[in-house]
């Protein structure tokens, strides 16, 4: 028995901030904004030649000097200019149409006002941290001869069995800085006149750090 992998298409973009919108019933809904798209297509990966299809998009129009040659090179057979970020997006690009270098795709095109996404970003550094605020431990007593290490991690194996800290062992360390994803979430709105779209609740990374938008892969409600 095989089993295929689904990759449904979806938009590089922008966190710009969170707000929040009225229902028509008064009810407040707390909203990320981003800014995605207008993406142009750089390159088609296909099935037959590569191994796999998805399309290169770029996103964020800068200045040509501001790149290498390389890059100049790899933007010019697009013809749209030079971009800050350019990544894959793993699709159907033969079905979707978007085997055309050079091709805009904006968010209309993409999505819709009550659809479901997934949202894929850096998560926010937090820098080195301890047990409490990385993991979420209780710390030590507050009393009862505790002295000075009321936010360590306490005891994290025995010197006889197993005579060693088992891996995955919950430590201090670095926090943050992670690619997270946050599935099904829900479209508020989509505004294709200034490239934005609402979703519902808070996402991965800082205001203006990429992010990813696919459409649910789960098919959440």
């Amino acid at each position: 028995m095989t089993t295929s992998k689904h990759f449904p298409e979806g938009l590089l973009g922008k966190k710009l901030g969170m707000t929040q919108v009225f229902t028509p019933e008064g009810q407040s809904i707390p909203v990320t904004i981003i800014q995605a798209g207008p993406c142009y297509v750089l390159d088609v990966r296909g099935q037959d030649v590569h191994g796999y299809s998805a399309v290169q998009f770029g996103f964020e129009p800068k200045k040509g000097q501001r790149c290498t040659k390389a890059e100049l090179g790899q933007f010019k057979k697009a013809a749209q200019g030079a971009f800050y970020h350019v990544k894959e997006v793993r699709c159907d690009a033969q079905g979707l149409g978007w085997n055309e270098v050079g091709k805009e795709v904006t968010v209309s095109d993409v999505f819709k006002d009550g659809e479901t996404v997934d949202v894929s970003g850096v998560s926010i550094g937090r820098g080195f941290q301890g047990v409490v605020r990385r993991h979420g431990m209780k710390g030590q007593p507050m009393t009862r001869g505790t002295h000075e290490v009321r936010r360590h991690v306490g005891a994290i194996g025995c010197r006889k069995f197993p005579g060693r800290v088992f891996k995955g062992q919950r430590m201090p360390g670095r926090m943050g800085g992670e690619n997270v994803t946050v599935q099904n979430l829900k479209v508020v709105g989509v505004r294709p006149e200034e490239n934005i779209i609402l979703i519902k609740g808070g996402i991965p990374g800082a205001r203006g750090s990429l992010v990813v938008i696919r459409k649910a892969i789960k098919g959440g409600k």
